[in-house]
This record gives C-alpha cells, structure tokens and sequence, in this order.
C-alpha cells in the first residue's frame, strides 16, 4: 500500500462559518480525523460518515494523550496508506502545536499540507465588539500563552510587554488570570487600564466580563467564567459595549439542534445561524436507493399512462430522476402526467428539475395530500407515488377512499438511523446545554432515538414541523411545540419564540 498524507486542518474557534472552504472540503475526503477537544461541534458534525474518528482531546490539565503519542498515530496512519485529517481548534501553528506534529511527518517522509483557521486572539474579541487594533488606542497586538507549568514563574518578558502599549491577549491562562494581572501591575501597567475575559467565544456558550488590570479578577469571582476562555488587556477593550453586536442577534446564545437526513443540505440550520443560534447540524438518518429498482423500471414503462405522479419528499425526487437517467429517459417519458408535491422542500426539488408541480396541499403531511390528490383526480386516473420504502400510509388511506383510482405505490429508497460518532448527543441533552432541537419530518424523530438510547427525552425541547412530526415527538415524552404551518420559516419563528418565552421566564 503506497503512503498517505496528513493534513493539518485548523477548524477555527468555534462557530461552524468560521470554519474555512478549504478545511470543510479537506474534511470531506477524509479517511481518518484525530480531532482535539476544543474543535467546535458544528466542524465536527461534518465528519464524514466513513472516516474513523481519534479524540486525542487536549485541554489544560486534562490531557487524553501525550503529544508524542498523537505525533506517531499520524505517522502510523499515514504509512497504512489513509488520508489522515489532524483537525485543531483554531490555527494549527498558533500555540497547536502543529510545529511539533510536523517534525516527525518530515523525519519519516509522510506527505502533508497545512490548511491555516482563523485564530481565536483576533474572532473572540470581534465577537464581542472589541477590535484587537484601533488607530486611536494602538498600533499592535501581542499573543501570549497564558499557560505556564504549576509552581513555576512565567518565562515572558512582561515589561516589555507593557511597553509596547499594545493589545494583549493570553490563551490557555484562565487558571493563572490572578497572577498574569498581578505581573502586568507589576511590570507596570496602569490600575484602570480595561482588561476583559471572553468565554467560549463565537458559540452559543459565548460571555464577556469587561474590568480593568485591577478589578478583573474580582469580577470573574464574582460573576464566573468557563473554560475555554482568553483575556485581553488593552485600552480597545472599553470598546467592548459600544461595538457589540453578537448579543443583539434574535438567536444569539442559542444552542439548537438540527436533525436531517444526511444527504440534504439544512436551509433551516442555515437559517438559524444567520440568526446568531448556533447549529449542531447531525444526521439522524440516511437514505439508499433501493438495489432493486426493477418495481420503478417496469413503471417507467408505462409512464405516458400515469395521470399523476405523487412525490412525498426531495430524496424521492432525486432517487427517481437518478433512476430515470440510468434508464437512458428524460422528462418526455413523463408524458402528459400532473406533478404533485408534498410540500416546499419537494416542490423545490422538482423546480430544480425545471418541472412545476400542479398541486401542493395546503398542509403539508400525507392526509392532506391524499385528501387533495383525491379531489382533484377522476375516479380512472392511475396515479405512481415512488417513495420512501416505509412511507406513510395516511396517503394511501385517503386515495383508497375514492374507488376507480389505480394507486401504483412503489417504494424506491430506504430510511436508516445512524448517530455522530464524534459528538455524544444524550451527554449534551443531560447536561441542558442544548436549548431546541428542531424536527423537520417524523422519520427524523425515530432516528434521534436510534441515536440516543437511555436518554431522558423529558429534557428535550422540540420545535416540530407537523402535526405527525410533534405525535411522534409526543410518544417519547418530549416538550413539544408546533410550528403554526409546515414551512421552514413557520418553524424558524417558533424557535424565536421558545427563546423569547425563556427570556421573560
């Protein structure tokens, strides 16, 4: 087996639209990721679902694996021949120790690219209103780790540092922020000079303390912080309430998830995020055409037939079109046949085809579909439904009310549930650090059980599409809520309106 290569992939500091275009595309190709604890949930939940994922979680004092450890697992994956992905919060070569990884990669010959993230010293701050420089208060920024071993001084310079008069950041130094102020103080540095920690900055966990050199450590006494956390000392920090502009997002400090099926891309957590909520996007199920689709080929054959073909989802949409395609057919085989959808996301799925559907429900769920369907057809018309091998049978029920109608029910892919291997769904449900999660269909509902054995589904808040979408919500025990109509708007708003009920309680 001929050599891989090891990409050193910085994921950035947290929030997923930080991540960069290269490093989500490296990530994607992917056949083995050794991951740290401090890359963010949203990059992580965009592991493949082939790779093999290796938690070498670093964090202060709570080391899972030495670094010469996780050094040789990047060099012994690469030599099995894998496309090995060393995924690091923030930027591989800023206190990552990325340098280190890569001298062993350079002794032993593995192939291996740098892909650079955007580095929490500069985002934090910008989170939270404070530019790092500013013309008016200074000219230069300094980046310092803040971390130093236990019962020894600091190796840095900090004399020198308050000279510069500039902007000052420390990383890793939250266990140590009394003695870096008191150096500072020390060295120097003026009492009221503004200083100010920021937690677990550009996610939903995100919280600024704004003192000065003097006072900060009181604050954080008093008013408590999180790990991971980074200090900045400097005068941009009084900045911090004038240019503030995450918080006054309607989602922001919102932790939502959302489920799908793994091939679909989210609008609605795309949504959500342009809100300032931020998204943990997990695949509860997935779709596979069927192996054998000889049921839809002997359809095809008498397309010009069918008076109406009935597609109840955008994977159902796709499959067919796939199949059509390998049959050497295109839209012409569909004669004069009508188009009905279930709802939005379907119809959006067939326009993207450049077919428009001739009837939507008003509701979008299978009954409502039927009860349309049934109305508008004439008690001859033959009527195809390919779809979901488990579909819904409300459909059906409704269609069979209206004898005449030759109902070909074809099943074309099949549902499976499957879980994040990098993230422990019931673990952040347990701890309520989750605030929504969002159900966009039924099926999405039977798959984060499959996902989520044992869990206490009394602790899960659920933002449901439908009527069928909250019932099976409801049989788990969950606290549900209903969006007002089955669109991904009508749903977005409901989560706005669960995070402003929290507010006035």
């Amino acid at each position: 087996m001929s050599t891989g290569k090891v990409w050193l992939v910085g994921a950035g500091p947290g929030d997923i639209g930080l991540f960069t275009i290269k490093g989500m595309e490296t990530l994607k190709n992917a056949e083995v990721v050794v991951y740290d604890s401090l890359v963010g949930q949203g990059v992580l939940s965009k592991i493949p679902r082939s790779a093999r994922c290796i938690n070498v979680g670093k964090r202060a004092a709570h080391h899972t694996m030495p670094q010469e450890k996780i050094n040789e697992i990047l060099v012994e994956e690469a030599k099995k021949g894998f496309r090995v992905v060393r995924l690091k919060g923030g930027d591989p070569f800023l206190f990552g120790r990325g340098g280190e990884e890569l001298e062993l990669l350079a002794k032993e010959g593995i192939p291996y690219e740098i892909v650079p993230g955007v580095t929490s010293p500069i985002a934090v701050p910008a989170y939270n209103g404070i530019p790092v420089t500013h013309r008016d208060f200074t000219s230069s920024l300094h980046i310092i780790t803040g971390h130093k071993k236990q019962g020894q001084a600091y190796d840095i310079d900090f004399e020198a540092l308050v000279r510069t008069g500039g902007t000052l950041v420390f990383l890793m130094g939250v266990t140590a922020l009394g003695d870096i102020l008191n150096a500072l103080l020390q060295a120097g540095m003026e009492k009221d000079m503004p200083a100010a920690i920021l937690q677990k900055g550009t996610t939903a966990g995100q919280k600024r303390i704004v003192a000065t050199v003097a006072t900060l450590e009181e604050e954080v006494r008093r008013q408590g912080i999180e790990t991971p956390a980074i200090i900045v000392v400097g005068k941009v920090c009084a900045l911090a309430e004038e240019f503030a502009w995450y918080e006054k997002l309607p989602l922001a400090g919102y932790k939502v998830l959302v489920t799908r099926p793994r091939d679909l891309i989210s609008s609605m957590a795309e949504k959500l995020r342009l809100l300032g909520a931020e998204v943990l996007e997990l695949p509860a199920i997935r779709t596979e055409p069927l192996q054998d689709q000889s049921a839809l080929t002997a359809a095809f054959d008498q397309l010009p037939s069918y008076t109406w073909i009935v597609f109840t989802s955008p994977t159902g949409v796709k499959v067919f079109f796939e199949e059509m395609k390998k049959q050497k057919r295109d839209i012409r085989s569909m004669g004069k046949a009508k188009i009905a959808a279930i709802g939005n996301g379907t119809q959006k799925a067939l326009e993207e085809r450049g077919l428009l559907a001739d009837l939507v429900p008003e509701v979008f769920d299978g009954q409502h579909l039927g009860e349309a369907l049934s109305r508008a057809c004439q008690e001859t018309d033959k009527i195809l439904i390919p779809r979901a091998k488990l579909g819904n049978r409300e459909l059906i029920q409704e269609l069979e009310k209206k004898e005449g109608l030759i109902i070909h029910d074809i099943a074309t892919y099949d549902t499976f549930y499957e879980r994040q291997e990098a993230i422990d769904e019931s673990k952040e449900f347990d701890a309520g650090t989750i605030d929504c999660a969002v159900f966009t269909s039924a099926s999405t509902v039977r798959g984060f059980a499959a996902a989520t054995p044992g869990l206490d589904y009394k602790k899960v808040r659920a933002a449901c599409i439908g009527r069928q979408t909250k019932a099976e919500a409801d049989a788990l025990g969950m606290e549900t809520y209903m969006s007002s109509c089955a669109r991904i708007d009508s749903l977005v708003q409901l989560v706005i309106e669960l995070k402003e009920k929290d507010q006035k309680n």
